[in-house]
């Protein structure tokens, strides 16, 4: 399959990793900087990739099976409505969007196009994630009673002043929609996905450069009757602390640990049908940074899905469910209220003056 990339930032390195070692033929690199793509090119030995500074005569030119779009999250949805109009299959990096509109509109065109578009929540492929899954669709928890999601991490001026676009409503929003997203996914996807409400609150505690949050508490309450508590934050000192997941049920109760939920550190079940030890041995990950091991499996997964003609495991319903949640939570801190879901048309655009 031919692949492209659009933007060669932070992130883009895991994916072109995962693409070489997937087998794919990277024929073509689009940034607006063309240091970024040199880098790039020289660092994956990618001497015959053809690069463009723009992403639409890229795709007037090459004949692409994928494309991953990496550029800055304000970007994702124009971008993405291009390629799916050109009928390319496509991985979007978190979020899918900034607006629920832009979101329904990725769904709704790639339903008409036939075009496979994934989220890029690679954490669902964690060891420790898959294992929590599996006992989770095997009813081994019981009845669900509450989940929690911590994401206690560190972002100081330096992460911040290398791109711009970082920390603005326009652009990116703030801690839970670009770093904590990933850990709101999985305690949606956990608890049953239905969300009924949300109490949230948000603020800028440490960062007084950004137009965004640095830190969110919020309370959900699922269809389900399960609950669920949600912790992120940039504001630890002086580095990545953890990103924790529970899940507790009336059968089980299982926390999966690390920098970025790579580990379990607990694991215990009223049917006793496996070795915790020997669970938490398995599933162990140790990646050097929190981006983890999950990209290469999930590269795999859209592949096999454009072959199988099939739903990727981590579909464009999945990245709006996530940002969803997100808004949900902004709208419940900039309201002071309780949010019922599903939520109407919002945006981060819409906290604009928050702080």
């Amino acid at each position: 399959m031919k692949y492209a990339l659009i933007g060669c930032g932070r992130i883009a390195a895991n994916h072109l990793a995962a693409a070489q070692q997937n087998g794919l033929e990277v024929v073509a690199l689009c940034d607006v900087v063309p240091q970024a793509m040199a880098e790039k090119a020289e660092r994956f030995e990618l001497p015959d990739a053809r690069r463009y500074t723009d992403y639409q005569q890229m795709l007037a030119s090459e004949q692409l099976d994928l494309i991953a779009i990496c550029t800055e999250s304000g970007k994702h949805a124009a971008i993405a409505l291009d390629c799916i109009e050109a009928g390319v299959n496509l991985i979007i990096e978190k979020p899918i969007a900034l607006a629920l509109a832009d979101a329904d509109a990725i769904i709704r065109a790639a339903d008409a196009r036939g075009v496979k578009v994934c989220a890029c929540h690679q954490n669902r492929f964690n060891k420790s994630i898959q294992a929590m899954r599996a006992a989770l669709e095997a009813g081994r928890f019981g009845q669900l009673l509450y989940g929690t999601a911590h994401i206690r991490w560190n972002r100081g001026r330096q992460y911040y002043e290398q791109a711009p676009w970082r920390g603005t409503w326009e652009q990116d929003g703030g801690a839970l929609m670009n770093q904590c997203i990933h850990n709101i996914d999985l305690i949606r996807w956990m608890m049953g996905d239905e969300v009924s409400e949300v109490f949230a609150y948000t603020d800028r505690l440490a960062h007084d450069y950004l137009e965004a949050e640095d830190m969110g508490l919020a309370v959900l309450r699922f269809a389900n009757g399960s609950y669920g508590l949600i912790e992120g934050t940039t504001d630890v000192y002086p580095k990545n602390l953890e990103e924790t997941l529970y899940l507790f049920g009336s059968e089980g109760t299982v926390k999966a640990a690390g920098t970025s939920v790579n580990c379990i550190e607990h694991w215990a079940f009223a049917d006793g049908l496996d070795d915790a030890q020997a669970v938490i041995a398995r599933t162990h990950e140790a990646p050097r940074d929190v981006y983890g091991f999950g990209h290469n499996p999930l590269y795999a997964d859209v592949i096999q899905a454009i072959t199988d003609k099939r739903a990727p495991y981590v579909d464009a319903r999945a990245g709006r469910r996530a940002l969803e949640l997100v808004l949900a939570i902004y709208r419940s801190s900039r309201d002071g209220v309780p949010v019922k879901l599903p939520l109407d048309d919002f945006s981060t655009l819409d906290m604009r003056g928050r702080f």
